[in-house]
């Protein structure tokens, strides 16, 4: 585990392709869990260790994931997360750019739960919920675009069914509309920075995850300093 923040209230990780936030019916070891484990063995805890799950991102996506390690952390990140205090931005690879380099992105968005999927619409439909995001276009290789993504509402699968509706689909999401899946199974979408006002402390946390060691990643994002080279061609550190 690549664990970015610890203190007695919270842990953050960066989440790995494939990884599980939770427990769920695969039965495959979560992250939650060897998290339990991990501070169970650091603290010598003799019993059940308490932590709270407070967000996920889906299984094929890397980046932050926060945990909290006390009920009063866990009931505070939750009102925050419902009440849209907490600030998510995403880094995204696709192939096509999209025809203005930024701008916002607003939907109404329709999850069908048999085909674990979600669908983007212009406008309302029955069972639909506004799905809301602001992208710009940050870097740009030969064959691909990064695009960075300021998530506003937190719908099921909303930024790769938003970007797919504008023929922007992630790297190696099938499900979406891409061609092709990625040689490790996952997609090209990272949650790059998670910032709140801490639930205890109340001070400002920004917790930072490097997106994945690849090839395509390193040349889009930079290898030194993490220096962006922007769509317009100018460089910003």
């Amino acid at each position: 585990m690549d664990i970015i923040y610890e203190d007695n209230h919270l842990i953050a990780v960066n989440k790995k392709v494939s990884e599980l936030v939770q427990g769920d019916k695969t039965g495959d070891i979560s992250l939650d869990f060897q998290l339990k484990e991990f501070l169970k063995k650091k603290y010598d805890k003799p019993g059940n260790v308490f932590l709270g799950v407070v967000h996920r991102l889906d299984r094929p996506v890397t980046g932050v994931v926060v945990y909290a390690k006390t009920s009063k952390a866990l009931s505070r990140m939750n009102h925050m997360f419902k009440e849209k205090e907490v600030s998510k931005m995403y880094w995204a690879i696709v192939k096509e750019p999209p025809k203005a380099l930024s701008g916002e992105l607003r939907h109404f968005i329709v999850r069908d739960r048999s085909k674990n999927k979600s669908y983007s619409y212009d406008k309302t439909v029955q069972g639909a919920k506004e799905g809301w995001l602001d992208y710009k276009l940050v870097a740009k290789s030969e064959n691909y675009c990064l695009l960075e993504i300021d998530l506003h509402t937190g719908r099921h699968h909303q930024i790769r069914s938003q970007l797919s509706k504008i023929g922007c689909p992630v790297k190696g999401d099938l499900k979406y509309g891409f061609p092709r899946s990625n040689k490790d199974g996952g997609i090209s979408l990272h949650a790059r920075t998670l910032s709140f006002l801490h639930p205890v402390k109340k001070e400002p946390v920004k917790l930072i995850a490097k997106p994945p060691d690849e090839r395509l990643w390193n040349i889009l994002v930079g290898e030194e300093d993490e220096t962006m080279r922007r769509g317009d061609g100018t460089i910003e550190r």
